[in-house]
């Protein structure tokens, strides 16, 4: 018998052990991630009295793998849209906590004295929040409606992509050893093009693509174009020297702009549930349980910065933003633990070899306890707050509230700022897509172009077919704006106006110019002066095609119309819209939606009956029934089954409201009747003295009396499928009868009624 290939024996050596101990950790109610955990020390080379994985190698292969798709489905509920929603309040807040949990990190890691890199390392991975066990926290303990739970969860988007970006950087800095800020700047800068790119690029090809596939798109197909895009993208990211995590979480970020996002998000679970399972493993196979003991006094020490840091530097950079003293204490303590990019980036320190070798199994050991602590945490954090209102005088109190409600005020913007902003946002777009596709173009096309057809026929056919990929981006350059409101307001209200606003649109036609003449000068090798005459004449051809005009007016809305899909869809099946949420989350009114069970003891009822206001201080705004709407319903309109009720109140008063509706749900269900017993079939024969006999079916009340159906009769050697309810009993009848299982019996056995 021939042996299974040790990869198999290791799989499931880790799958097993994986299993066993999740389901422990389920009974417990803990984190199924600190299972996988476990399960790795369980499985590797520190636990001799267990089977271990043998080929190591291998596992880490797989692991990378598990990396790629925890960094997909991550982008998968990013979205760079998100990240502009989100607001100032989540960027001051999460731009705090990064700043300084970094420095207090990496300030640690020096007093404890660690090397340079390790703590620069440990810096970032103390500064990141675990986004996986925020969110399910939040769903356990039914805080997702709540206001303090929206600030938290956009601070997680903003760090999911300053996570991105430190990934870079200290990737940059592990292998130039030493910190130069030119390298930095053109790290940052070459990250910020190649996302704007991917972003431009993506949105305008990527939904279309699937919009007009969609047809053929079943489960299987649509799963197999996902992560065929996935790793599509991991392997462009590492073409063009970034990681492979990178890439990964930018195409989910892609993919997350589209209609189909939730169904790949689905779709995809499973395979990320198995390869992220591996890579926890993998994480835990790391941790050698003697070293943890060595490490105890730092493991403890850093446990204890974590979450005091998160919690300081989260309430701090809440409070900065604007928000009410309470809601920023409770966004703190929220915080207060690391995740999976802790994990993340310490096995980067590690594949660098720039990080000590007892960073990684520390890192890991406190993001364990910190994920333990973290629900107590979450429900620690209203006594806190409740503390800190008795503590803090009262003037200071005044001066907060103060702070907060000036904060959220509306300022007027200038017409100057709504015209500088546009075309800040249509030059930085378009010159950065323009510029990544002539580089590209230059170093991989243009040769391929060359070698099919040599000398400077190639090298003008090369030179015509960029300029016409980018002549719409730089017509859009040049003259987007150019008779907006804002620039005709700002022409004819003021003279003065007018040099600076033709001044801007001369800087943009120079700029369009510069990068005309890159490829004019890489492909015709002419002198300067020819190129300036050559990419300006160019310039012109340009500015007044009508052709080009339709075609760059053609290419945005194909663009906002990707970018907006999803939105608009989502928009059309809310049950809260999402403009008027977000103006009632301001004045801390809240809109949450709650759908009615099946079995609810409130089906039948009135709002009149319920009320909801009295009990909880609530109210009803809308009820949803299918794809009806009825909104501000009377107090005579009754609850149904699986409606939809939309409902508005503070923050406590829709706790109170769910709490209530889910205790009497159970005093329903505790008081409800036993279920009926499950059918069966049962026959009897009809004897001699039976009163059945000459009796209908109909008449004999099988059906109505025992909630019994007569479903055959055998009689002599003829049989009655499904009889007629005339047909009449006789002496003899083997009677075939279906209902419920005691029914059933008690009846076939007394032959009568």
């Amino acid at each position: 018998m021939s042996e299974i290939p040790v990869l198999i024996s290791d799989l499931a050596v880790i799958l097993i052990s994986a299993s066993l101990v999740t389901i422990l950790f389920k009974w417990l109610k803990q984190p199924v991630v600190l299972g996988y955990i476990v399960a790795g020390i369980i499985s590797g080379p520190a636990c001799p009295f267990t089977p271990s994985v043998i080929d190591s190698s291998s596992i880490k292969t797989w692991s990378e793998i598990g990396v790629i798709f925890l960094l997909f489905t991550l982008g998968l509920d990013f979205s760079f849209k998100k990240l502009v929603k989100v607001g100032g309040t989540a960027v001051t807040g999460a731009v705090t906590i990064v700043a300084g949990m970094m420095f207090v990190g990496y300030a640690t890691g020096l007093a404890l004295g660690w090397r340079h890199m390790t703590s620069l390392f440990l810096g970032g991975m103390l500064s990141m929040s675990s986004t996986t066990i925020i969110y399910k926290a939040f769903d356990e303990m039914g805080l997702r409606n709540q206001k303090f739970s929206g600030v938290v969860l956009g601070i997680l988007v903003v760090e999911d992509l300053f996570a991105v970006l430190m990934m870079v950087l200290l990737s940059t800095l592990a292998v130039s050893k030493q910190v130069e800020g030119m390298e930095l700047l053109n790290s940052v800068v070459k990250l910020g093009v190649f996302l704007m790119f991917c972003f431009i690029v993506g949105i305008y090809l990527i939904p279309s693509f699937l919009r007009t596939c969609h047809k053929y798109l079943n489960d299987e197909t649509l799963l197999i174009i996902s992560i065929g895009l996935c790793f599509g993208m991991v392997k462009i990211a590492t073409l063009a020297g970034f990681s492979s995590a990178l890439g990964a979480f930018i195409m989910g970020s892609l993919l997350a702009e589209t209609i189909e996002a939730e169904h790949i998000e689905q779709l995809v679970k499973p395979v990320k549930n198995l390869f992220g399972a591996i890579f926890f493993v993998s994480v835990g196979m790391m941790i050698d349980p003697l070293m943890l003991w060595e490490y105890k006094i730092p493991i403890l020490i850093l446990t204890a910065i974590v979450m005091t840091g998160q919690i300081c530097f989260g309430t701090f950079g809440v409070l900065l933003s604007g928000q009410p003293l309470k809601v920023a204490v409770q966004s703190g303590f929220s915080l207060a633990q690391i995740g999976e990019f802790a994990f993340i980036l310490a096995a980067l320190g590690l594949s660098l070899k720039v990080t000590d070798h007892f960073l990684y199994p520390i890192v890991v050991a406190v993001s364990v306890l910190t994920t333990f602590f973290t629900p107590y945490m979450i429900r620690l954090s209203e006594p806190a707050y409740n503390r800190l209102e008795r503590i803090i005088p009262e003037k200071w109190m005044l001066l907060l509230q103060k702070y907060a409600s000036g904060s959220s005020t509306i300022t007027q913007k200038s017409a100057w700022h709504k015209l500088l902003k546009a075309l800040a946002r249509i030059v930085g777009t378009y010159a950065s897509v323009s510029i990544v596709l002539i580089f590209v173009w230059l170093q991989y096309v243009s040769p391929l172009i060359t070698n099919y057809l040599p000398g400077w026929k190639g090298d003008i056919l090369s030179l015509i077919l960029i300029l016409t990929l980018i002549s719409p981006m730089l017509r859009a350059i040049m003259m987007k704006k150019n008779r907006s409101v804002e620039f005709q307001q700002l022409w004819n209200d003021n003279k003065f106006n007018r040099g600076p606003l033709i001044s801007l649109i001369l800087l943009r036609v120079i700029l369009c110019i510069v990068m005309v003449m890159i490829p004019v000068a890489q492909l015709l090798n002419t002198a300067a002066s020819y190129m300036w005459v050559i990419a300006s004449l160019i310039i012109i051809s340009i500015i007044f095609s009508k052709k080009l005009k339709k075609q760059s007016i053609l290419m945005e809305r194909r663009f906002f119309s990707n970018l907006t899909a999803r939105e608009v869809e989502e928009e059309k099946h809310a049950t809260i819209n999402h403009h008027f949420a977000n103006h009632m989350l301001e004045r801390d009114l809240h809109l949450a939606d709650f759908e009615v069970k099946q079995n609810s003891p409130s089906i039948g009822k009135t709002l009149r009956e319920l009320n909801f206001r009295k009990h909880c201080n609530v109210n009803i705004v809308t009820i949803i029934r299918g794809d009806n709407r009825i909104n501000i319903p009377g107090g005579e309109e009754h609850l149904y089954p699986f409606d939809k009720i939309v409902v508005a109140g503070s923050d406590s008063d829709l706790e109170h409201f769910r709490t209530y509706v889910e205790e009497k749900y159970q005093d329903y269900k505790a008081h409800l009747h036993p279920k009926a017993n499950d059918v069966s079939i049962e026959q009897f024969q009809i004897s001699d003295n039976s009163k059945l006999i000459g009796k209908t079916i109909q008449q004999s009340g099988i059906r109505d009396k025992a909630d019994c159906l007569v479903i055959g009769i055998e009689r002599g050697n003829t049989s009655l499928k499904n009889p007629d309810p005339s047909t009449q009993f006789q002496e003899g009848d083997l009677v075939w009868i279906v209902g419920e299982r005691s029914k059933v019996l008690r009846f076939s056995e007394s032959n009568t009624l």
